[in-house]
């Protein structure tokens, strides 16, 4: 037998020998129920997976837990406003509950004191004051802006009912604020308005340039010269 003839012969043992190990190995393994993997996986494939579901769930608990978090602190802030608004609701009432009292009692100590005091009549909001001596019309007006007043202004017939049952008990005649002294013909009540109801006697006004100022006489208006002498009513708003 040559030399290169002998050396395939130990190599074909050989691998015969090499076939009956992993032929043995295999068998081994399916009767102990281990399978043999073919699959090929990158090292460290698993562990990266493993880990990147791990922060998902601690990013998706963090998210969950921050909600909660605002969730109340937005329910205790709602709580506390409304308790705010609530409270400061209720100090308003009742700051204007006592201004109200405040006024009420305010008003009334001013009505006692000119009643009291003054000769004042209160009605209307307003204070009225009959005089007891004759003036002329400038003097009357006079007199009632040096106490605050001005000469009676008569805006509705509600007023007008009130001066004839509480101010004018008898037949004296009593300046009132309105004359057309200014311009013939355009009567105008002390502070510049124009009368929105009339309560003139029959055929009255018809002094023309004579008689430019009115006096008040049993319910009814009449024009006269503004230097006669009358009585004369001021009348002081309360707001005035």
């Amino acid at each position: 037998m040559s030399m290169y003839n002998y050396v395939n012969s130990n190599m074909d043992r050989e691998n015969e020998q090499h076939v009956y190990i992993n032929e043995e190995s295999n068998s081994h393994n399916i009767r102990t129920g281990r399978q043999i993997s073919t699959t090929h996986q990158t090292p460290g494939s698993s562990v990266g997976d493993s880990v990147r579901i791990r922060n998902y769930r601690a990013a998706t608990v963090c998210s969950v837990l921050l909600c909660v978090v605002l969730l109340t602190a937005l329910i205790v802030l709602g709580t506390n406003y409304t308790q705010e608004i609530h409270q400061l609701q209720s100090d308003n009432t009742n700051l204007i509950n006592e201004r109200d009292a405040l006024l009420l009692k305010n008003n009334d100590l001013i009505k006692v004191h000119f009643k009291k005091y003054n000769g004042w009549i209160y009605g209307h909001s307003s204070f009225y004051y009959i005089s007891k001596e004759k003036k002329s019309w400038n003097e009357s007006r006079s007199y009632c802006m040096e106490r605050g007043a001005d000469l009676i202004i008569i805006n509705n017939k509600e007023e007008h009912d009130f001066v004839q049952k509480n101010i004018v008990n008898d037949c004296s005649s009593f300046w009132i604020g309105l004359t057309d002294i200014d311009e013939e013909g355009s009567w105008k009540w002390v502070d510049g308005s124009t009368p929105t109801f009339w309560f003139w006697w029959t055929n009255e006004p018809n002094g023309q340039r004579g008689e430019n100022c009115v006096q008040y006489y049993i319910s009814n208006w009449a024009d006269y010269p503004c230097d006669d002498a009358h009585l004369w009513i001021c009348e002081k708003n309360m707001f005035m």
